[in-house]
């Protein structure tokens, strides 16, 4: 069929072309119901399960109700005067209808009108809201975003009660025809930026978002893959997504996603936490700076005890402890390398085990990694301590990718190290640097912004949790 064929006043041939475009007779959800009302035909065009039966009741007793008297002549005023809902659009074109119906508006068309009216009273399944499992806070609200957009959308637009707030949709996938919804701020957003950001969605030409934000990340910057710090920062929080707003942000909502992406995103961003501001300003403060501190540890402390192990002669006195005891059978970097793809295999294990078997795992796991291995002779007592505080360390932050981004970066470091000693660590240490200090945001803005390019009022507001009086002035 024609995507350009569009509906005439004849309601038989409407009919046709509806049954043409949608096959009702093929799929059992999707169903016309055919009923009359002052002398003339009509047909509700829905998806079961995507709308609220009893505002479709509701509006087909007021239709029943209507004298032919009453009519008018054209559809806007029928939808008008006729049509007891708030949200009714006049759709023609099969492109229209077939964007309408199959996102679950019902279609609803009468003969004589060569127009169908879209009544939006869609409903999604969805799960309720509830805190996220990943994005908890000691205080402050427990809610969550969930699948459905509209949700979404509200949760935002319940902490931002500002007209200057804007929710603009569009599409992409040319199959899911998936719905993303741009909010920012219209007087504080960078609007070279989101000219940008548009252009890059109206330029994707996928097929559908399968994977949701992260098709979605990959087509907005598909020739960026190598470098593995993220430049999105992901958040299931509301209050998170608000904050961000309000900072001149871009959020992007995903139909079908409880995850919302932040942009431009730089390293200190990802390193806050949404705890850093739900308590005291000394106490998010000392936490923002931890975290700082312990990532940064995860990041050299293997490699630096590797490099020690090769060159006990740079070790003071004060430091002799550090070394292995026990017999090496196995070389330590080996031991290492083991260790970094075990703690993954173990994370793997958690994620596809039921949650009702998921301490018994982990019991099991401690007691076979933490003993019978050291006994066995492949591992030390020291690399397991080690290894101990960098797997620690990798939940100490939020961001996913951040961890694994630093987990490649150590493993680097570690291959660097054992193989060429000093050389291989400082030329690691190096590589890290520039892999960091190479990187832009979707803006163009540097990565370590406000360090790079220098900013020292922005650079003391991220490192240190300042009044949220002053913020908000």
């Amino acid at each position: 069929m024609n995507i350009d064929s569009q509906l005439t006043s004849d309601f038989e041939k409407n009919q046709q072309l509806m049954d043409t475009l949608f096959h009702p007779q093929l799929n059992y959800d999707l169903i016309p119901r055919i009923f009359t009302f002052a002398g003339k035909s009509a047909c509700f065009y829905f998806i079961d399960g995507l709308n609220k039966d009893d505002m479709m009741e509701k509006i087909m007793e007021s239709l029943y109700s209507v004298t032919p008297e009453q009519i008018p002549p054209d559809a806007e005023t029928f939808s008008k005067l006729l049509i007891p809902y708030g949200e009714v659009d006049l759709v023609k074109s099969c492109s229209s209808l077939s964007a309408s119906l199959l996102s679950g508006i019902p279609l609803l068309i009468v003969d004589g009108y060569g127009q169908a009216f879209a009544i939006d009273f869609r409903t999604y399944p969805a799960r309720s809201i509830e805190e996220p499992s990943k994005d908890k806070v000691l205080r402050g609200p427990k809610d969550g975003f969930v699948e459905t957009i509209v949700s979404n959308t509200a949760l935002i637009r319940r902490r931002i009660r500002n007209p200057d707030l804007v929710m603009e949709i569009t599409s992409v996938g040319k199959s899911s025809r998936t719905d993303i919804v741009l909010s920012y701020m219209g007087t504080r957003v960078d609007r070279h930026f989101l000219d940008n950001i548009k252009k890059r969605l109206a330029a994707i030409s996928v097929d559908a978002l399968t994977m949701n934000c992260e098709s979605l990340a990959e087509a907005l910057c598909p020739h960026h893959w190598i470098n593995p710090f993220p430049k999105y920062k992901y958040t299931e929080r509301p209050d998170t997504a608000a904050s961000a707003i309000l900072e001149g942000s871009i959020v992007l909502l995903i139909d079908n996603s409880p995850s919302a992406i932040i942009l431009p995103t730089t390293l200190f961003e990802l390193v806050e936490e949404a705890n850093d501001y739900y308590l005291p300003p000394v106490t998010g403060t000392y936490l923002r700076l931890s975290r700082f501190l312990v990532n940064l540890t995860a990041l050299v402390l293997t490699p630096t005890w590797l490099l020690f192990l090769q060159y006990p002669q740079w070790l003071p006195d004060a430091l002799s402890f550090i070394g292995v005891k026990d017999t090496v059978h196995v070389p330590i970097l080996i031991q290492l390398l083991i260790l970094e793809f075990a703690i993954d295999g173990m994370k793997l294990a958690a994620l596809n085990t039921p949650e009702m078997l998921s301490t018994p795992l982990s019991v099991i796991a401690g007691i076979v990694l933490g003993d019978f291995a050291s006994q066995s002779g492949w591992f030390n007592p020291e690399t397991m301590l080690y290894m101990a505080f960098v797997a620690i360390a990798n939940y100490s932050q939020a961001s996913y990718e951040l961890g694994y981004a630093l987990k490649f970066m150590r493993i680097i470091l570690l291959i660097a190290t054992g193989v060429f000693g000093i050389y291989g660590y400082i030329g690691g240490i190096l590589f890290c640097i520039a892999v960091v200090a190479g990187n832009k945001t979707l803006s163009g803005v540097g990565y370590l912004y406000p360090l790079i390019p220098f900013h020292g009022k922005e650079l003391l507001r991220r490192l240190l949790r300042i009044s949220l009086i002053d913020v908000s002035k």
